[in-house]
Formats: structure tokens, C-alpha cells, sequence
């Protein structure tokens, strides 16, 4: 009995681990977005560097899906981790794409406010890295839902900016451009909204478990 308790211990925190591993992934793709940015004349190089870290991810997000479906007992509700997992890659996933769009749509100087989007986005990463690392000991961190309403907060400053940004664009008359560009503010403002999601899960955690 002993040592199928041990066993199950050993999974719980084996999940939590991965799950802290791939918001860990996410701070560091959101940090190369900003390189990117902030030096386009290298953009290749640095989408290569967040591609190969969104393949790390995909694998860590494969890793907590194969831990669940092994593990009888789970720290948290099942669909919950599931969540936390699918949310976070997927703000990854948004991440790759914007970087991908820059190369393939050949853009050579960073658009007008995507420096400080990123920024708020990188931000907004770390929020959930913080969150995610206290899952394992919820009732000694009262200030989770202070994290999860700052990574809210930090939408709606990303939601002003490509507001201002795509308002910026239209003042242009190069149709071209416009479609290009809009696709990318459009991807960066969706992957700010999955770390709401993701904030949002762990606000609803909190709430069950405190």
C-alpha cells in the first residue's frame, strides 16, 4: 500500500513538473518574440530559435497528456490540467505562427506597436510561470488571483494596443499590407487572450481548493 501511494505522489508531481516546464517554454518563446522584434534584421534566425522551442513545448504538452492518462489519481481535476496544458501551447503555438508570418510574408522592419504587444505578452507568460509553479501548494499562495487578475489586466493593454495598432494601419492605402500586417496583430491579440484562459482555469482551481 505504502508503495502505491509513493507511486502516485511520484506521478502528481511528475505532471505538475511538465505542466511548470511548458509555462517555463512559454516565458522563453515570448522573450525570442521580442528579440525578433527588436532585431528584424535577424529574424530568421530568431524564428528558428522559437521554433525549436514550440517542438520542446508540443512535446511537453504530449508529455502531461500521456502522465494523465497513466496516472489513476491527479493533483487537480483531470480536465482541468488538461486545459492548463492545451491553453499554454496553444499561446506558443500563436507565438510560432506570428514569427512564421514575419518570414513569409517577408517583413522587414517591425510594425508599428508590435514591440511593446510582445512585451505585454512576455508579461503576460510570466504571470502564468508564476501561477502554473504554485499549483502544487495552492493553500500557501493567497496571491494566485491576484496573478490571474493581473494577467487579465495586461489583456486589456494588449486589446488598447491593437486597437491603436490596426487603427495606425488603416491610415495607410496599401492593401498589401494591411491584410499582412492585420493577421499578425490579430495572432498576438489571440494568444494573449489563451493566457487569460489559462489564468482563468487557475482562478477557478483557487476557488475549489481554498
Amino acid at each position: 500500500m505504502g508503495q502505491w501511494l509513493s507511486w502516485v505522489k511520484s506521478n502528481e508531481k511528475e505532471i505538475l513538473t511538465i505542466l511548470d516546464n511548458l509555462a517555463k517554454k512559454s516565458v522563453e518563446v515570448s522573450e525570442e518574440l521580442i528579440n525578433l522584434f527588436s532585431d528584424m534584421k535577424n529574424a530568421d534566425v530568431h524564428h528558428t530559435s522559437i521554433k525549436k522551442l514550440e517542438r520542446e513545448a508540443d512535446d511537453l504538452t504530449r508529455s502531461v497528456f500521456a502522465e494523465l492518462n497513466k496516472t489513476f489519481i491527479t493533483p487537480l481535476d483531470r480536465e482541468d490540467i488538461q486545459r492548463i496544458a492545451s491553453k499554454t501551447d496553444d499561446v506558443i503555438d500563436f507565438i510560432e505562427g506570428i514569427s512564421g508570418r514575419i518570414i513569409s510574408y517577408n517583413i522587414t522592419s517591425s510594425p508599428p506597436y508590435m514591440l511593446e504587444i510582445a512585451k505585454e505578452l512576455s508579461n503576460a507568460t510570466k504571470e502564468l510561470e508564476y501561477m502554473i509553479s504554485k499549483l502544487g501548494n495552492l493553500k500557501s499562495n493567497k496571491d494566485l488571483i491576484n496573478h490571474c487578475r493581473k494577467a487579465s489586466d495586461i489583456e486589456h493593454t494588449i486589446d488598447d494596443l491593437y486597437r491603436d495598432a490596426v487603427g495606425k494601419l488603416f491610415e495607410t492605402n496599401d492593401a498589401i499590407t494591411i491584410i499582412k500586417l492585420k493577421d499578425i496583430y490579430e495572432s498576438i491579440e489571440t494568444a494573449s487572450d489563451r493566457c487569460v484562459d489559462v489564468a482563468d482555469v487557475v482562478e477557478d482551481i483557487v476557488l475549489k481548493y481554498t
